[in-house]
This record gives C-alpha cells, sequence and structure tokens, in this order.
C-alpha cells in the first residue's frame, strides 16, 4: 500500500485526497455532481500511474569520466549518456547523479523526453581538495507525467570510479640514475663476488635475450641459464613510508602524515618515470608491485590511512624478500632503536636514502586550532632556539641511519620537498630548515 502511495507527487496525493473528501460529500449530501468530480479527481492521478507503469521504457547508461585519476584541486569532467532503445518515447525525466557528499552536491538534471532510438547527454565537473577514491553513480531516473501527479523511480546499477591522488611535486632531475645505483663498498664487493665478466647464472624466464645465456651452465645444470645481470638489481627501488599514527603529528591535509603521502607518490613518480621498477612498503607491509608502478603506487597511496602499528617489524620481514637497488625511506618520528632496525634491513651495495620529518614542526605551523599562521607570520615563533630542538629530535635517529651508510635529510614543515631531493642523493650533510638560507651553497625555499 505504502509503495503505491510512493508513486505519487504532492500534487497527485493532493488529488487523491481532495477526490475522496469530495466522494464522502457526495454521498453525505446525496450530490451526484460532486461525488462525479471526486472520482474524476481520484482517477486522473490512478490513470497516470497506471499509464507510467506500463510504459515499459528501456533505457541504457554509459558514464565517462575524463580523466579518471586527477591531483588534489584539479578538475574532472564526468560525461553521461542516456540512450532510449525501447520501442516507444519516454515522458519527462528527472536524472540524478549518486556522488559522494564530500564531492558536492549531487547533479540533478530534466530531460523533456528522449524519442525511440534517440540518446541525450549530460556533463558536469567534480572537484576534490582531498585524496581518496570516490564511487560515482549509480544514476537514478525519475519518470513523471505530464501533469506533475506521478513520479516513478529507478536506479541504474552501473558505477565508476574517481581517483584522486596525493599531491605530487615535480622533481628537478639533477639526480643521475648512476647515482642511485649501489656505490662505493658494497658495489665493491658486489663486483668481486660476481667476477669482471657478471657470469653468476640464474634460470632462464621468459623475456630473457637469448644473448644472456650462458652455456656452461646451462650444460652444467641441464636447464636454460642465463648471466644475471647487476644493472637489472641495481634498477629497482623500494619505498617505506612510516604510516604509524603515533609517529605524526597535525591532522587533515596539513599533517605531517599527508605531507609524507605526497613525498612517497612524489618520489616514487619521479624513479618510475627514469625508469626504476619499484615496491611501496609501510610498516603494516607491502603495498604496491613493481607492474606499472606509478599507476599502482598512486592508487595505493590515494586511500592509505594512518595506522596504529608501533614498529617496522612487517616492513623489514618484507625487505628480505624484495629485491631492489635503492631504498628510500620517508619517516615521521623516529627512534634511535627503530632507526638501527631499519638501517640493519639494508642489505649491502643497496643505496639508503632517508627523509626524517621533524613532526613538532607541523603541530607548530598548523596551530592548536589546525589553522595555518597568517601570511607573513613566523611558522615557529619561538625562534631559533625551539627551531633547533625539533631538529634534535631527528638528530640521533639521523646519527644512526648515516653511521650505517645513508644518505639523510631532516625536513621541517617549511622545507621545500624539491629541494631536498635535488640535493639529497648527491650529499650526505644535514639538509636545513627554511630558517637556515643554504645548504651547501644552495639556497633553499
Amino acid at each position: 500500500m505504502w509503495s503505491v502511495l510512493s508513486w505519487f507527487t504532492v500534487r497527485g496525493a493532493s488529488f487523491i485526497a481532495a477526490g475522496a473528501v469530495g466522494i464522502l460529500a457526495g454521498l453525505t449530501l446525496g450530490s451526484d455532481a460532486l461525488t462525479s468530480v471526486g472520482a474524476l479527481l481520484i482517477c486522473l492521478p490512478v490513470f497516470s500511474a497506471l499509464t507510467a507503469r506500463r510504459a515499459r521504457y528501456q533505457l541504457r547508461c554509459e558514464r565517462k569520466i575524463t580523466p579518471s585519476r586527477v591531483a588534489p584541486g584539479q578538475s574532472a569532467r564526468v560525461t553521461i549518456r542516456l540512450e532510449n532503445v525501447s520501442r516507444i518515447s519516454t515522458g519527462l525525466l528527472l536524472a540524478e547523479e549518486t556522488i559522494p557528499y564530500a564531492l558536492g552536491t549531487r547533479p540533478r538534471y530534466v530531460l523533456n523526453g528522449i524519442e525511440r532510438g534517440g540518446s541525450r547527454e549530460v556533463s558536469y565537473q567534480l572537484r576534490s581538495d582531498l585524496r581518496g577514491k570516490y564511487a560515482i553513480g549509480p544514476l537514478q531516473i525519475r519518470i513523471a507525467d505530464v501533469f506533475g501527479l506521478v513520479e516513478l523511480t529507478a536506479s541504474f546499477a552501473t558505477q565508476s570510479t574517481l581517483t584522486v591522488t596525493p599531491k605530487v611535486v615535480p622533481l628537478i632531475s639533477a639526480s643521475t640514475t648512476g647515482s642511485w645505483s649501489s656505490d662505493g663498498d658494497g658495489r665493491t664487493r658486489m663486483t668481486a663476488a660476481a667476477g669482471d665478466d657478471d657470469v653468476i647464472p640464474r634460470a632462464y624466464r621468459d623475456g630473457d635475450e637469448l644473448r644472456r645465456v650462458h652455456w656452461r651452465s646451462t650444460a652444467r645444470y641441464g636447464e636454460l641459464m642465463v648471466r644475471r645481470e647487476e644493472q637489472r638489481w641495481q634498477d629497482r627501488a623500494v619505498l617505506l613510508l612510516d604510516s604509524r599514527r603515533g609517529a605524526h603529528t597535525g591532522s587533515g591535509p596539513s599533517s605531517s602524515f599527508e605531507f609524507a603521502v605526497s613525498a612517497a607518490a612524489s618520489i616514487g613518480v619521479h624513479l618510475a618515470r627514469a625508469g626504476l621498477d619499484g615496491h611501496l612498503l609501510t610498516d603494516a607491509g607491502p603495498l604496491a608491485g613493481s607492474a606499472m608502478f606509478e599507476d599502482v603506487l598512486l592508487d595505493a597511496l590515494s586511500v592509505i590511512i594512518p595506522s596504529n602499528n608501533q614498529s617496522f617489524a612487517r616492513a623489514i620481514a618484507a625487505l628480505s624478500t624484495i629485491e631492489g637497488g635503492l631504498l628510500v625511506l620517508i619517516a615521521g618520528r623516529l627512534s634511535v632503536a627503530e632507526a638501527r632496525e631499519v638501517a640493519a634491513a639494508r642489505r649491502d651495495g643497496r643505496q639508503g636514502i632517508a627523509l626524517l620529518l621533524a613532526t613538532s614542526t607541523w603541530g607548530i605551523q598548523a596551530g592548536a586550532d589546525g589553522q595555518q599562521p597568517p601570511a607573513g607570520a613566523d611558522p615557529n615563533p619561538a625562534g631559533p632556539a625551539l627551531r633547533d630542538r625539533h631538529f634534535s629530535e631527528t638528530a640521533a635517529a639521523e646519527a644512526v641511519l648515516r653511521g650505517a651508510g645513508w644518505r639523510v635529510a631532516s625536513v621541517a614543515a617549511d622545507t621545500a620537498l624539491a629541494a631536498a631531493w635535488q640535493l639529497l642523493p648527491r650529499h650526505g650533510s644535514r639538509m636545513a630548515d627554511a630558517g637556515h638560507p643554504a645548504w651547501d651553497g644552495v639556497p633553499v625555499r
């Protein structure tokens, strides 16, 4: 009963109510004319409802999002094509798209009708300042009669996904691929173990070049063997992102966690476009593999949230099974014990780079109310002494990593990621924050 009444609009329900009152009044007063008017008022919305229900509209919906992956603040255009594949023309259609509230109000459109075999296209724009994956759809159609008495609702099953990636900062390609590969003592030991001709064999895999077949080993083992290439080992990178909730401060887009996510996305995209395969690890374990690394990296970082883990045990266990020539650590608050644990996970010959966030500076910049300071105001009002204390929280961990052969930079909330990365792979000295005008003779802004 209630489902039938839901077919009628406010106008249609008013007609039915007025008709019922008219019939009762006509029967009470003995007025046939009043009874007839009441019956007509009831029959009109009922007839419209039956007509709308019997109209077997067959509609096809196609949705296209261009582009389907955007950066925060970038707009994407959604185009909906609605096609009438039934044998009759449709009546008035009210189309409403279902989108998350974070993307704004739901787009609504009025279509006067679609002829047999015809189609209509509508489009709208979406924009989000927050990363994530958003389900777009389904499209809901409300079919109304010409009198506005009846409104039937139908919903399509198709949905699309809009991915808002973390902010990707362009990194200057001042670092050559050679500076990422293993060097120094680790490389010497590796070359000595392998020999000048690098003839350590392994089993043949699909895609290996035949010119790399090592025939002596093939005859010895009875199966096709190929030479290992050190360059393939060097052209791999592992990003280790510290996502522990307790290691970060601040909230929302201005938190140190969001900076770390943006840094991982920027560095990962930079390495992928330089030709390196990669893996993404967090304290919870592996998140993204090497196939199409840039795409899977951005997809994984779009939905990552802080974890409740207290250690890097899972990540270190995964590191022992992943082959990589470059290890990049983006860490929040790191204790000496945790720094030693991570430093020990770096195998000989693997290059280690670490960005250590002075997380307390994010708390100062955002303030107690989470708002940024006014333009021109000193983000660290307590002065250089407090600024130095913020960097002292990373000094012990930095010393441990640097002593283990890592190249380390301490980063404050007002330090530019691009400036840090441009110099980091080539120098081992500590990265200054915006309070120090230059580092190694190059200004940092």
